[in-house]
């Protein structure tokens, strides 16, 4: 990424790429080549890149999430399938507040009053960019328990990073504003909170944790 910066991208998409890129989808080369990125720093580049490991947000490309609640589009909405398509993928790339506040607008201009299963989708949507600094990969809210899934990549840098020691050392906090049970399974590592009730709950509590951390 650094020889990118300094001398250009090069033929990186050109003629000898451009075969692949058209069989797959530009979108999803570029998914591959930055997993492939994600990958090489985490092993073979793993001593060039340590300086980096200060926030999670670098070690994690999406956050799953996972929920028995209602999180959607309404088909009573937005009734054309691929007007509800489109505004899923414009969904999908909003990165900040403003961004909600400017699809919130053109929804109610477009299809009148948002409903509340899309207040549910705004929500995961700030739920996933918390997520992303904290480093967890998976978030999952069902029966009112909250799982926090850390990475799963054993020897991912992100276990070396200053984030991570935080959250760790928050644990023992005398703050249980953001109380955890911190579990191990045989594939993960993660946090695990009871009662909680909504995802908004969920999501200020994500919010505490991460200003204990930063």
């Amino acid at each position: 990424m650094r020889d990118l910066d300094i001398r250009g991208a090069g033929n990186l998409l050109g003629a000898e790429q451009s075969g692949f890129i058209a069989d797959i989808g530009y979108e999803t080369y570029m998914k591959i080549l930055e997993e492939a990125i994600r990958e090489l720093k985490s092993s073979e580049f793993r001593e060039v890149y340590k300086e980096d490991d200060a926030s999670g947000k670098d070690h994690i490309r999406d956050v799953e999430v996972d929920l028995d609640l209602e999180i959607l589009i309404p088909d009573d909405y937005v009734r054309d399938i691929q007007d509800r398509l489109s505004l899923y993928k414009e969904l999908g790339e909003i990165e900040d507040e403003e961004g909600i506040k400017a699809f919130s607008e053109k929804l109610r201009d477009r299809f009148g009053k948002i409903p509340w299963q899309i207040g549910n989708l705004f929500e995961g949507l700030r739920i996933k960019w918390i997520c992303r600094k904290l480093g967890f990969e998976r978030f999952s809210l069902k029966a009112n328990v909250l799982r926090l899934f850390f990475i799963s990549q054993a020897d991912s840098r992100f276990y070396d990073s200053d984030i991570f020691n935080r959250i760790m050392g928050s644990l023992n906090s005398s703050d249980h504003s953001t109380d955890f049970t911190l579990k191990q399974t045989p594939k993960h590592l993660l946090l695990i909170k009871n009662h909680i009730r909504s995802l908004r709950e969920a999501r200020e509590i994500l919010e505490k944790l991460y200003e204990k951390v930063e």
